[in-house]
């Protein structure tokens, strides 16, 4: 680390050049997060740690208004390098990560990003198939003290690890109490607040989606596969990520609740636009549609899209 250079100034509380300064990163961090729709998470990874240990640099250079802010983005980009491990299929990775941005956010004086890490770290659980830690992680996430968006982060995560467990009712209820937090969000945003926002940027409705997410982990990929049709409508073209996320799980509904041509039209359309590699999580929904898929081999649906499946599912050869 390093400080100012003899004679050197720097910025101070309201100083445009400061601002500008806090201004032009948030701009670089909103960049990566589109970026990170169209990559493979592994490319993105390097770029992540070298602007995050950049602004801890750049933290010491400036006033402490200034300095404070930057630390706390540098804390959103080592957080969303989380995500981009997880995304490569580095759980261990993405634990470190996570930790890291919990420590930036503790020096700069943001309360808030430690909290949204415990949603973080359950999604890591949530994958890792287990219910009860999925909902444990999340219960200091859902304190009064915290903003109602990422209280309503906390209770969505909730009611997915009570659908892991099959537990409807509990999952259901999670999820009302999410939609109601979501809505005083949104009643209480500042338009003057550029901070980037936590959690996804690219669901218009994030809790309807993770109510079809949900509905199909319950078994009942009927419902599922209604909502799922709509909200996915909402997404838009250029969240490639997104879009396969949510578009694969989808297929899967449909498949489930036995439209098996309808789940092989969806799928090719989504192998077809290019869907971004390397997603270890979008595989694993992947890896589970190509098994129920591959109980019908022989139809032609099945066969026109198998090839696209294994390809995309290929182990990747080391260069």
């Amino acid at each position: 680390m390093f400080g100012l250079r003899p004679g050197e100034q720097a910025p101070s509380v309201g100083d445009p050049t400061g601002d500008s300064l806090l201004g032009a990163h948030r701009g670089l961090f909103a960049q990566y997060r589109r970026i990170g729709q169209l990559s493979p998470p592994g490319a993105l990874l390097p770029a992540l740690s070298e602007q995050t240990h950049a602004l801890h640099a750049l933290s010491e250079r400036t006033g402490p208004h200034t300095g404070r802010a930057l630390l706390a983005l540098a804390a959103r980009f080592a957080e969303f390098a989380g995500w981009m491990a997880q995304e490569a299929g580095d759980d261990a990775a993405a634990l470190r990560w996570t930790g890291h941005a919990v420590d930036l956010a503790h020096i700069s004086g943001d309360d808030v990003l430690p909290s949204y890490a415990l949603v973080r770290r359950a999604l890591i659980a949530y994958y890792r198939g287990d219910s009860a830690e999925t909902i444990a992680l999340v219960e200091d996430a859902l304190s009064d003290r915290l903003p109602p968006r990422v209280r309503g982060l906390a209770w969505q995560r909730k009611a997915q690890g009570h659908a892991l467990g099959g537990e409807y009712d509990a999952c259901m209820r999670a999820l009302d109490r999410a939609r109601s937090l979501f809505a005083r969000a949104r009643a209480e945003e500042d338009d003057t607040d550029a901070a980037p926002v936590l959690g996804t940027a690219h669901l218009a409705d994030p809790v309807s989606m993770i109510t079809g997410w949900c509905l199909l982990d319950l078994g009942r990929p009927g419902q599922a596969a209604d909502t799922l049709d709509r909200e996915c409508a909402h997404i838009g073209s250029t969240a490639l990520r997104t879009r396969a996320r949510y578009g694969i799980r989808r297929a899967l509904a449909h498949a489930m609740a036995g439209d098996l041509d309808h789940a092989c039209a969806l799928t090719g359309e989504l192998l077809a636009t290019g869907a971004p590699p390397g997603s270890a999580t979008i595989a694993k929904d992947l890896r589970r549609l190509a098994r129920v898929l591959g109980r019908y081999r022989e139809r032609p649906a099945y066969r026109a899209v198998a090839p696209a499946m294994a390809a995309v599912l290929a182990p990747t050869r080391p260069v």
